[in-house]
């Protein structure tokens, strides 16, 4: 996977700050190949409890790990209970890395 410990340290803990402890933060994309080089950062929320404003979570969390990560591009996925279910929530469970 190419993030730096630091960095995943980083993602877990503003995931956390966010959505709260029993959160969980998978990447998934072009960054779990260690080799392929450049891309953005393709994250998917994990939340055990129904999200209300969804679209301002996912911003949120975007904004601040592309901070940490340079202005790189990052895509934030939710999953939540109330959210619908698409096919690229199956492709970041099935191949994503929980963080």
């Amino acid at each position: 996977m190419r993030l730096t410990d630091h960095q995943i340290a980083a993602i877990r803990i503003l995931a956390h700050q966010l959505a709260g402890t029993q959160s969980r933060v998978r990447v998934f994309g072009s960054r779990i190949d260690d080799t392929k080089q450049g891309g953005d950062l393709d994250l998917m929320l994990e939340l055990p409890e129904p999200v209300d404003n969804p679209a301002f979570l996912a911003a949120q969390l975007a904004a601040k790990v592309s901070r940490l990560m340079n202005g790189r591009k990052v895509d934030v996925l939710l999953s939540a209970p109330n959210l619908m279910r698409l096919p690229i929530h199956d492709v970041a469970f099935k191949e994503g890395v929980i963080l």
